[in-house]
């Protein structure tokens, strides 16, 4: 009877000892399982729109699917809750690109940014799709008014001359008498500059806003 009751004890202590659940050691695993879902892919399309210029962009909190459009009726943007974050991610990825040579029609920095090939590829890594010129870019988002310039907005100059917009960069800080933007310029590639650097207080044409 002793004997008995040491194999009842002994088969309870393996039976509390078996796994009750497997360990799940990766990402893909869990998925596998059914544990973890990924996210939708979320993708903005930003296309211009010459003949509305400075409409504001609306927020679409129910819309889950973030896109901005122009060729719809309305526009989308990404969550107010969220833009904050974005804008500071937005400066960080582009800033990480300081010391970058200048190319024209360049996106990267190994071969060098051209000043909207710049903004292209900061945007476009967070599935912002910008159109590749900077006087194509001057037409989408919200038009400012100076006073309401702020972090993460592009900035546009007309630097030869003319009428058409043909610079490009992301404004990183702003004071009351002062707007900082990173850019690539032709001379020293990826740098950042400021307004009260004479060229670019001379030359510049507009702000405008692509995160709300």
């Amino acid at each position: 009877m002793k004997h008995v009751s040491t194999l009842l004890l002994l088969m309870l202590f393996f039976a509390s000892c078996k796994p009750t659940a497997n360990i799940i050691t990766s990402k893909n695993e869990a998925q596998k399982k059914g544990l973890y879902k990924t996210s939708e892919n979320k993708r903005i399309v930003v296309k211009p729109n010459p003949k509305n210029v400075s409409k504001p962009l609306e927020i679409k909190e129910a819309d889950k699917k973030i896109r901005l459009d122009d060729s719809n009726a309305e526009d989308y943007v990404i969550n107010v809750d969220h833009s904050n974050y974005m804008i500071r991610q937005l400066i960080n990825s582009a800033s990480q690109n300081l010391g970058a040579g200048y190319r024209t029609g360049g996106t990267t920095p190994e071969g060098g940014f051209d000043c909207s090939g710049l903004m292209f590829s900061t945007f476009k890594k967070f599935d912002i799709t910008l159109p590749r010129s900077s006087n194509d870019m001057a037409k989408v988002g919200k038009k400012l008014n100076n006073d309401d310039i702020k972090k993460g907005d592009l900035i546009f100059f007309r630097t030869n001359g003319k009428s058409v917009i043909n610079h490009v960069g992301m404004v990183t800080e702003v004071s009351r008498d002062e707007i900082k933007f990173i850019h690539s310029s032709t001379q020293k590639g990826v740098i950042i500059s400021s307004t009260k650097e004479p060229y670019y207080n001379r030359t510049f044409a507009q702000a405008n806003r692509i995160l709300q």
